[in-house]
């Protein structure tokens, strides 16, 4: 018996009347436009899920099941087919002839019971009630049987459960287990956390590397530096005769230098545990130098954590466009980290050109100028106004000056009639300049630096026709100079930093990046700038040396900002700065912000 679906045609007025083979065909044609023999039928989601249902049922009243799962002695009877089915674990347990492929009892070790009630409970219906208690154990076993959503729903449930009491734990799970986002997670949730999370129990159990790179990150989210010295000491004393010995270690990454002078002698160094620490005496002389000398000493502990709400900053004073063009009014200073450019009160004598700049502890000096001014100004970063302090006793431009133990020195220069070998050194304590033993050669324009405890003046120009070689070095000790190895090229307008006891040249229309190390005598190339520039503006920023600006071989000013860092030897070119300049007053300073604060 045959069914034809279709639909008969009306023959009415036709009966007894054969019907044209052309009728027929044209019944045909019309039935094809509109008709459709194919049906796709599809019930959703619900099919598969009210399959599972049945299975789950099955499950539970052991019906068609194949396999036992034993877990710590209870038993899961199971389908080999559905557990095959979501677990390329168990796919190759029940598929590739393992002897548990025959076997009607297969016992797993290392989870837990009520991990593996659980886990089944997702396999058979989807669905998993992840607890505290629970997300661990569900975790491991989500794992071992290869359900990555199941275990990645554990990860999200953990990063969602983050507090002060439980991230260093929930990092050191994240760990390891090789779950990278969530343990960057739990790193970033401690930065930001970090005075809380040291009150909790996690944070006395944490290994000596684990607290190191908290302490060693600039990211550590504190008010103030005193809070991570305390919670290092209640780390020490939680274990105090075994952590006895790692006090210095972790004392390194304290910013000793930060704390408050009155806080650093009376709970610092009134401390019993350090005082019975010799092998911590350097790290307390360092801060009390800085204490006296500070800018002038920079080191890692220096430098301030941003969350503090301040930051070392360059700061860029004066200069002009371009050759014989007007000095700038500007005084602004660059945050390397953000790229941010903030204005500073203007310099009340701007009008001049060739002055000198430099950094006195946290303040700016800028002396003398075009012509013979004798004039010095100093700018208050934390009032940001400009004030005079005592005149030099000879007024000059074209000079440099510099920091060495505390005192500004004011190096040579030139008149208006001669050129200079006259050296001053002023004390802020007193607000006097007295002159010190002069330079052997009088030079105007050279670079000028304090390295390892003495003062260096490297080339410059002895007149209008000609540049020195020569580098210069004096003694504070005995206000005596002597020569030392020659730089390796003459050129004028070179500028000049030290970091960490190596001085650093460059400038001169060159390329060339130098460096000299005291100790040594010994010059050595150490890199190319992408660009020949002189009367440079350099200073070390964030344990980096920062280029910026300068005049090019046809006389313009450049705005580029270069930065190289002498740890890994790379040189980039950095966001432009806000104008093209040359022949400007160039340092570092600490620079409060309470936006930053609050970011």
């Amino acid at each position: 018996m045959v069914l034809i679906l279709g639909r008969r045609p009306n023959h009415e007025n036709s009966v007894g009347v054969p019907e044209s083979p052309a009728i027929k065909r044209k019944i045909f044609e019309m039935e094809s436009k509109t008709l459709s023999e194919v049906f796709n039928f599809s019930s959703g989601s619900s099919h598969s899920e009210s399959v599972l249902q049945v299975f789950n049922e099955f499950r539970d009243s052991r019906l068609f099941t194949d396999v036992i799962i034993s877990v710590q002695g209870r038993q899961f009877p199971c389908h080999r087919a559905v557990l095959s089915a979501c677990s390329s674990y168990f796919r190759a347990m029940f598929c590739n002839d393992h002897k548990e492929s025959h076997e009607m009892l297969v016992e797993i070790n290392g989870i837990q019971a009520d991990a593996m009630d659980t886990f089944l409970q997702y396999v058979y219906t989807g669905h998993a009630c992840i607890t505290t208690q629970n997300v661990q154990f569900l975790f491991e076993t989500s794992s071992l049987f290869q359900i990555a959503t199941l275990r990645d729903a554990c990860a999200k449930f953990l990063e969602e459960q983050l507090d002060p009491c439980n991230c260093l734990g929930i990092q050191r799970f994240a760990d390891a287990h090789s779950l990278k986002q969530l343990a960057s997670r739990c790193r970033a949730f401690a930065l930001l956390n970090f005075p809380e999370v040291s009150q909790h129990e996690e944070f006395l159990d944490l290994h000596k590397d684990e607290l190191e790179e908290y302490l060693a990150s600039d990211e550590l989210s504190i008010g103030k530096e005193e809070m991570v010295f305390e919670a290092v000491m209640h780390w020490v004393y939680h274990g105090v005769e075994y952590r006895r010995p790692m006090l210095k270690d972790l004392l390194q990454h304290v910013r000793l230098p930060l704390l408050h002078p009155n806080y650093f002698v009376q709970t610092v160094e009134g401390d019993k545990l350090i005082q019975n620490a010799p092998e911590c005496y350097q790290l307390l002389h360092e801060a009390r130098r800085y204490h006296v000398l500070g800018n002038e000493m920079m080191s890692p502990r220096t430098r301030p954590r941003r969350s503090t709400g301040f930051s070392e900053v360059i700061v860029v004073v004066g200069g002009c466009e371009r050759l014989g063009g007007f000095n700038l009014p500007y005084t602004e200073c660059y945050d390397p980290v953000t790229g941010e450019w903030t204005s500073l009160a203007k310099h009340p004598e701007y009008t001049k050109s060739e002055y000198a700049v430099c950094a006195l502890r946290n303040d700016i000096l800028v002396s003398g100028g075009r012509i013979n001014s004798s004039y010095v100004w100093m700018y208050n970063s934390q009032l940001n106004v400009w004030m005079k302090v005592a005149s030099l006793n000879k007024g000059r431009w074209r000079h440099k000056m510099t920091v060495l133990l505390g005192k500004v020195y004011a190096i040579g220069g030139y008149d208006g009639q001669c050129c200079l070998s006259n050296v001053e050194v002023y004390d802020s304590f007193s607000n006097r300049w007295t002159e010190v033993a002069p330079m052997k050669e009088a030079v105007y324009s050279p670079a000028v630096t304090s390295c390892a405890g003495k003062l260096f003046v490297i080339g410059g120009q002895p007149d209008e026709n000609r540049c020195s070689n020569k580098v210069q070095c004096y003694d504070p000790e005995t206000d005596s100079w002597q020569l030392r190895a020659c730089i390796p090229f003459t050129k004028p307008n070179i500028s000049a930093v030290s970091l960490n006891n190596v001085i650093y040249l460059c400038g001169g229309l060159t390329k060339s990046i130098y460096c000299y190390d005291p100790s040594q005598d010994h010059w050595m190339h150490v890199g190319h700038s992408f660009s020949r520039q002189e009367s440079c503006g350099i200073s070390i920023c964030n344990g980096k040396i920062y280029i910026l600006g300068g005049r090019g071989e046809n006389g313009n000013a450049s705005d580029n900002i270069v930065c190289y860092d002498p740890a890994s030897g790379i040189i980039t070119c950095t966001a432009a700065m806000p104008r093209p300049i040359s022949y400007h007053g160039c340092v570092t300073i600490h620079r409060f912000s309470e936006k930053q604060r609050k970011a």
